[in-house]
């Protein structure tokens, strides 16, 4: 990894670390597959914490651009799945 997270330095400690996780399970979806409701799960948390659509797409473009991996398309797959199926992105 070669690239920052983008963050919001208003946010508290478990917050980043929580954004951080979000995006953790995207590159995981990417790299080696993850399982769906885990990813899910994390997307969640990330929406409480970032509740705007505004705000999520800048958020995510910011980490697309530096990383390569869409977690719009990531998610979108996700829910298009079925619970309990593994989430193995192509780049």
């Amino acid at each position: 990894m070669e690239y920052q997270y983008p963050i919001d330095y208003q946010w508290s400690t478990e917050e980043i670390v929580d954004v951080i996780k979000f995006f953790e399970h995207i590159e995981m979806a990417y790299e080696k597959g993850i399982d769906r409701d885990t990813l899910l799960a994390s997307y969640r948390r990330f929406k409480e914490i970032v509740p705007s659509k505004a705000e999520e797409k800048k958020v995510c473009g910011e980490f697309e651009e530096m990383s390569g991996y869409s977690s719009y398309r990531t998610i979108k797959l996700s829910k298009e799945s079925e619970s309990g199926e593994r989430i193995k992105m192509n780049k």
